[in-house]
């Protein structure tokens, strides 16, 4: 979903990210609502070094990712492979593994 300048804000009921050149891009924050899992994925890619930026993007941009995903509360980090229409991935892009298995630690210690 779009904001109302026309740059990525989210999803219907999950917070959106691209990866672009080893860069983790999700919107500016100004038209969605503040999310938990969001917040920890941001958290965790700080913690371990990876670029994390949120940022006003465009859809077009969005199309020329390396790499998309989710974020939800239930799921977790989840792989987007299509924009649409478009292919990005097969869903197992290495970015988002590495993220996938970074939240979960995150979780683990959390719940522990």
């Amino acid at each position: 979903m779009l904001d109302p300048h026309g740059f990525v804000a989210t999803c219907n009921s999950t917070h959106f990210f691209i990866v672009r050149k080893g860069e983790v891009w999700t919107s500016s924050g100004d038209y969605c609502l503040g999310g938990i899992t969001r917040a920890n994925v941001i958290r965790v890619c700080r913690e371990n070094g990876i670029p994390v930026f949120e940022k006003n993007f465009s859809l077009t941009e969005a199309h020329g990712a390396d790499e998309a995903f989710c974020t939800g509360t239930f799921a977790g980090v989840v792989p987007v492979t299509e924009i649409d229409g478009r292919k990005i991935t097969d869903g197992r892009g290495p970015m988002v593994l590495r993220l996938q298995g970074l939240y979960r630690g995150l979780m683990d210690r959390d719940c522990a």
